[in-house]
């Protein structure tokens, strides 16, 4: 099992630019599902959980490339296999997002329970509610979420009990194709939602509302295929950003709006930072250590839940104290156990966490517990006096395109071991 390590103690200086967003790609090609044509697909980023997807899409018939430029192409007009097998889904959470596609052109689906991260329950409750709200039968078999809507999907007033992102995708995809209006009322209105939105539309779809709580969709005899492109990165961009931040540098992101960093730009400025902005790029500076300030999670334009780990990891070598406020997800401080391994001072209490800053962490071997986790534990690294080793970093995988290099290029002492590597590695520094 590869593992990262890192030298801390480096300021890192530079420039890096975003990727594409994972979170704004997987929703999209999920929606090739819905085209009679193909898909071509701009900043797809290259990551485990987008490549299980494109497999995912294979294995339902549909015609898979890329070309040399790096767009990707996906034709579904050919499959026939409405399944999300366990064996294909089950290290990611998105594979959810499949259901109402196949539901919507096939009339029937057959879609495993998701995986991915432990962080809390994310229950496609929401989602299968909506689902029977516009016509479909839904039962649990072995696993499986079976559905089947012979007489087609038909428009509904659906009303979610909280906001779900992908549950909002989810019925926005499936409504596209539904015989009459769809509302969905307290809706996401993440900056993905609006680019899967956006991408629809381009498909023939009729949304509107998008990036407000109340979406609309007209649904349409048939979707044709077209050229999209995916959103910047966010939470990659800011975790570079708060990389710069928590080993006192400037870093720049470029191709990234930074509008969708509002929450977080706001927070670190109150912390002290230096924030200035473009028309497609973000810079971070602090001269001197940042001062603790508080945050709460919420649903955008809140604070992003996918930056609370990262957040937390500035807040330990933050000046005074920090309270941190996970409203989203029950089970997300799994990084706080690892992050006092290395000298932080942080108190637990249900789903708030205290954080009294210290003027440095100490280097130690760590575990990743999940994607966000394994990016806080490398900012901690970065920061840190001496070595630190992560471990089970697949998670970041997930999530994070080419970390080690773009680290790298922005001064980091940063590598990835793979088992045989690291053996190689100690028996080295023994004969050292």
């Amino acid at each position: 099992m590869d593992s990262i390590i890192i030298q801390g103690g480096r300021t890192l200086n530079g420039t890096v630019e975003a990727s594409g967003a994972k979170n704004a790609a997987l929703p999209l090609l999920a929606a090739a599902i819905l085209a009679d044509g193909p898909m071509s697909y701009r900043r797809i980023p290259h990551l485990r959980d987008i490549t299980t997807m494109l497999t995912l899409l294979a294995n339902q018939g549909a015609d898979v490339s890329m070309d040399d430029s790096g767009r990707v192409r996906v034709d579904a007009s050919g499959s026939s296999r409405p399944e999300a097998p366990y064996e294909l889904v089950k290290t990611m959470r998105a594979s959810a997002l499949v259901l109402g596609p196949l539901l919507a052109r096939f009339g029937q689906a057959r879609v495993s329970l998701p995986g991915g991260c432990a962080i809390g329950a994310r229950p496609m409750d929401m989602h299968l509610k909506g689902l029977e709200a516009m016509g479909a039968r839904i039962r649990m078999e072995q696993g499986y979420v079976v559905a089947d809507a012979p007489g087609g999907l038909r428009g509904a007033r659906i009303v979610f009990d909280k906001v779900t992102v992908t549950g909002t995708e989810n019925l926005m995809m499936a409504a596209t194709l539904a015989e009459g209006e769809t509302v969905l009322e307290n809706a996401a209105r993440e900056p993905e939602v609006v680019n899967l939105a956006e991408s629809l539309i381009e498909m023939g779809a009729r949304i509107q509302g998008h990036g407000t709580d109340m979406i609309r969709i007209e649904g349409v005899d048939a979707l044709h295929g077209a050229e999209v492109s995916v959103i910047a990165d966010r939470i990659e961009a800011a975790t570079y950003l708060a990389a710069g931040l928590i080993t006192g540098g400037e870093v720049t992101v470029t191709q990234v709006n930074p509008a969708m960093l509002d929450a977080f730009l706001a927070r670190v400025r109150d912390a002290g930072a230096t924030v200035e902005t473009g028309p497609d790029w973000v810079r971070c500076s602090a001269g001197e250590r940042l001062s603790g300030v508080n945050i709460q999670t919420s649903p955008h334009p809140g604070f992003p839940t996918d930056l609370q780990a990262q957040f937390m990891a500035l807040m330990c070598v933050a000046r005074g104290s920090s309270v941190i406020r996970e409203t989203i997800f029950e089970n997300r401080f799994m990084h706080a156990q690892e992050l006092r391994r290395m000298g932080a001072d942080i108190v637990l209490n249900g789903n708030t966490a205290v954080v009294e800053g210290r003027e440095r962490l100490s280097g130690a071997p760590v575990m990743a517990t999940d994607l966000r986790a394994s990016a806080s534990l490398v900012l901690a690294g970065l920061a840190a006096s001496g070595e630190t080793t992560i471990s089970r970093v697949y998670h970041i995988d997930r999530g994070y395109e080419r970390i080690e290099e773009k680290l790298r290029r922005l001064g980091a002492d940063i590598e990835r071991l793979t088992p045989g590597a690291e053996q190689f590695r100690s028996e080295r520094l023994a004969v050292q």
